[in-house]
């Protein structure tokens, strides 16, 4: 999701390959052997496999909704905000999801401590639409997706919880266009599948010169 949403407001198209990772194509060992998805391969056969660097890429290349540049604090500052999502708040996120994988009983110790982190979000949403102003800008969009991943394990509990500001930027991301355009269904890849092109052609993005 996250390397989607940076290729989409970059406006740079590529030939998506929706996978099974329950059934990894041989395709995507090749190019990546840890065999874990998103996967960018360049023209010039250069790999990038985590999705924020591809996010990175992508918006060096072109970046028309300023990313890259906050209304407030630096990029170095979202990039450490990025950090502690990715680091010990995804961790207890995969336990909370799939804790069955974790040989624990239940990821219930795991929701909790994982919902400290979020409520220093709500707390920061409290002055600000979003997380460095008044505009999303990259930590917004690389740290939403898990927020999302959080949310729908237990809805219901999630919408008990006392984060009015982390609630209300949640859901603007989740009723936002750029959300409703990368989240269209694709089929699985196949070898002889015709190539589909993302963004969509007919959705308003540009075709810069570098294809991916």
């Amino acid at each position: 999701m996250r390397a989607r949403l940076a290729l989409a407001s970059a406006q740079l198209r590529c030939h998506l390959r929706e996978v099974v990772l329950r059934d990894k194509p041989q395709a995507l060992l090749e190019a990546s052997p840890k065999g874990t998805v998103p996967v960018l391969v360049l023209p010039d056969g250069t790999v990038i496999d985590e999705s924020l660097d591809i996010m990175l890429w992508a918006l060096k290349q072109r970046d028309p909704d300023l990313w890259l540049v906050p209304e407030q604090g630096s990029q170095d500052q979202m990039l450490a905000l990025i950090a502690e999502n990715d680091g010990p708040f995804k961790g207890h996120l995969d336990r909370y999801k799939y804790p069955v994988r974790y040989d624990l009983a239940t990821g219930l110790d795991d929701r909790d401590a994982a919902a400290l982190w979020l409520q220093t979000l709500d707390q920061r949403l409290a002055f600000s639409p979003y997380l460095f102003g008044n505009r999303p800008a990259l930590a917004d969009m690389a740290i939403a997706p898990f927020v999302r991943q959080y949310a729908h394990t237990d809805r219901e509990w999630f919408r008990t919880r006392d984060w009015p500001a982390l609630c209300r930027w949640l859901d603007t991301f989740l009723d936002s266009l750029l959300f409703q355009r990368i989240m269209q269904k694709h089929v699985r890849w196949t070898p002889d599948q015709t190539p589909v092109v993302f963004p969509p052609e007919n959705d308003g993005s540009t075709h810069p010169g570098n294809n991916t």
